[in-house]
């Protein structure tokens, strides 16, 4: 049976999620203009080439009544469905202790049901969404600034030849300053996308008012009436329409920086009219155009909304929109990894605070040079947004159905709604995820693979990590001493030396390998021995009254475990530090910390196949040093090697 939860810690939860991490203190207003330049980014800049692909993109439409109207009917109930509805009513309730996020949910599911038969496909369902994050990160670089850097031939159709090289030096410029942090830089988002809302707002309102009519658009009866007008291409349509929501799931993910609430406020009252604003004109300005016009202008209506002479401003102000929109995806892909790793889906990497007030800001180096990699190679390879756009989709709309099946598992067993009404909502979430899915799978060969393709390797190494280090740790507990046997006979037969020793094993039963290794070699013990063990918990914080558990083992032997949350960072000595109840205070310099490297042999024992397994072999030989990862003195270090079959 689930563990019951804790009605206080219920209401600490609700409170954290309504008011964000970190920012407990600050208004509602400050929260969502943050949120505003972070979470709606990707979402924000969809204008820019949604409405554009659904009619000039690979399944090409007649820019007439019938397919405006219909188009733009489909691009509102999408909004209000799947964002409005799904995620920001429903889903983002379902947060970790103020925390959302795919790998979040999974780990709030993992805890409050324990290990029933049917977690194991949850997780892999959980990996899987997060494996195409991954994808969906190197292509909304790429899409967002390409899209409106190619604004610039509205201008002046000289400039196209200069579009590929001003985007990807404004790309180059961009992962290149994330070493630095973006704490000051990111002061600036919420009043630049203040202003790009506004802007895109109002050039829509421009055309609206020339045009009223066009909000009729808003009638569920013009999404029907395009089904049953054009059928297939109506659903083939959907694969370009769910480019408008793109992005809804960093609202969920984003969560734990800005709280439930300012997300919620920003995006109902300030995002949804600014979107559906600019959407709506740029239909009301296509219908008023002749045929002839109206062919030439749907290959770029976004930028045509503005007249002329301030086509470039407007150029200007979406190129900073999509600089913003890919930093909060680069942000979310740091962030992201590091959840992963605390949670032992990936080896340990290294990882920079860039910001001593913020704790969320981080830089993670290998992550960051990969994903520039990745998004300078699609550019080359696709040359323009359009091409990309038949690339962009299936990562998102694979993540949206995964969120509706975990959403399954907490309405059923975490929230036991009423199981009729539960059933019905989630059968429209299901028809529309299918739809929408379904829909893009036929860009699969324009592009769609490439996002598959990098969420498939993406789920092999995240799963081969997770397998691998399970199966490692039960070797290790196979061959283990019992502690109580080994303090008997060892503790009056070894030399005893002063000072401190602390063992790193990820097991807290047995007696750790370095420990072992120790004694043989060396043959002393020093006077105090502390066996450690960190463990992350399924939950994002663990408060400092309750990180330690320590025991006395006797014989001067102490066995430790500190637990952290999934979106702390460990600092074993700092943890020491304010250790009391096993002897005189902790002083680094009379401390030495063992540390055992394994070195995996590949055999032919059950478990996983032969190339996971020497997989798993290059991840644990890559894996960041766990001296760095815990922060460990660099100079009380000392690293003891064993063999391990598995």
């Amino acid at each position: 049976m689930p563990a019951e939860a804790d009605p206080a810690s219920i209401d600490a939860g609700a409170a954290l999620a309504d008011r964000g991490h970190g920012h407990r203190n600050e208004g509602l207003a400050k929260l969502a203009v943050g949120a505003i330049g972070i979470v709606f980014g990707d979402i924000g800049t969809s204008p820019i080439y949604a409405f554009r692909e659904t009619f000039a993109g690979h399944h090409q439409l007649t820019p007439d009544g019938l397919h405006i109207y219909g188009v733009l009917s489909l691009v509102f109930w999408s909004m209000m469905l799947v964002v409005s509805i799904k995620y920001v009513t429903i889903i983002m309730r379902a947060d970790n202790k103020g925390e959302g996020g795919s790998l979040a949910l999974l780990a709030l599911i993992n805890r409050v049901s324990g290990n029933k038969r049917w977690t194991a496909p949850i997780v892999l369902l959980g990996v899987f969404a997060t494996a195409l994050f991954y994808g969906d990160s190197m292509i909304t670089p790429a899409i967002s600034v390409l899209s409106a850097v190619e604004g610039i031939t509205t201008v002046e159709k000289d400039f196209a030849p200069f579009v590929l090289p001003l985007a990807m030096g404004i790309l180059a410029g961009l992962f290149a300053i994330q070493s630095r942090g973006t704490e000051k830089v990111g002061q600036l988002f919420g009043p630049i996308m203040l202003v790009y809302f506004v802007t895109i707002a109002v050039l829509g309102i421009v055309h609206i008012a020339a045009d009223p009519g066009i909000l009729i658009a808003l009638n569920p009866w013009y999404a029907i009436q395009f089904f049953l007008s054009d059928g297939l291409t109506a659903f083939l349509a959907l694969g370009s329409v769910v480019l408008a929501v793109t992005g809804a799931e960093a609202l969920y993910a984003d969560m734990g920086h800005f709280g439930r609430n300012p997300i919620r406020v920003s995006w109902l009252f300030f995002v949804l009219p600014a979107l559906m604003l600019n959407y709506l004109g740029q239909g009301a300005m296509i219908l008023s155009l002749t045929p002839a016009d109206a062919a030439v202008a749907i290959q770029n209506p976004f930028f045509l909304l503005a007249p002329e002479s301030l086509r470039l401003p407007l150029v200007i102000l979406a190129t900073l929109a999509t600089v913003i929109a890919s930093q909060a995806v680069i942000s979310g892909a740091f962030s992201v990894t590091q959840q992963a790793i605390q949670l032992g889906f990936m080896p340990r990497l290294r990882i920079t605070h860039t910001s001593a007030s913020a704790a969320g800001q981080i830089y993670i180096p290998v992550m960051n040079w990969g994903l520039m990699v990745m998004v300078m190679v699609l550019v080359l390879s696709f040359q323009t947004s359009s091409n990309l756009a038949a690339a962009y989709g299936i990562a998102v709309t694979g993540a949206m159905l995964i969120d509706t099946c975990l959403l399954a598992v907490v309405l059923f067993n975490l929230w036991k709604w009423n199981r009729f009404a539960a059933m019905a909502m989630l059968g429209i979430f299901f028809a529309i995820d299918f739809a929408y899915f379904g829909a893009n799978l036929t860009k699969v060969p324009d592009g769609g693979w490439f996002p598959l393709m990098i969420g498939l390797i993406a789920f092999t190494l995240l799963t081969t990590w997770a397998k691998g280090r399970q199966l490692m740790m039960a070797r290790m507990r196979e061959a283990a001493m019992p502690i109580s046997i080994f303090v008997d006979s060892a503790a009056n037969s070894a030399t005893r030396v002063p000072g401190t020793a602390v063992f790193m094993t990820s097991s807290p039963d047995g007696v750790p390998h370095a420990l072992l290794h120790n004694l043989k070699h060396n043959k002393v013990l020093h006077e105090r021995v502390i066996l450690l063990t960190v463990k992350i918990a399924d939950e994002p914080f663990v408060e400092q009254e309750t990180r330690c558990k320590l025991e006395d083992l006797g014989q001067g032997f102490h066995r430790l475990i500190i637990r952290y949350g999934f979106m702390q960072e460990p600092d074993v000595p700092e943890a020491l530090k304010r250790l009391t109840g096993c002897g005189p205070a902790f002083k680094m310099m009379d401390t030495s910390f063992f540390l055992a490297r394994q070195t995996l042999l590949p055999s032919s024992r059950p478990g996983m196949a032969i190339w996971r397994e020497k997989l798993f072999a290059w991840m644990l030989r890559n894996a960041e040093s766990a001296m760095e990862f815990f922060r460990l003195p660099t100079n009380r270090v000392v690293e003891l090697g064993s063999q391990v079959e598995i």
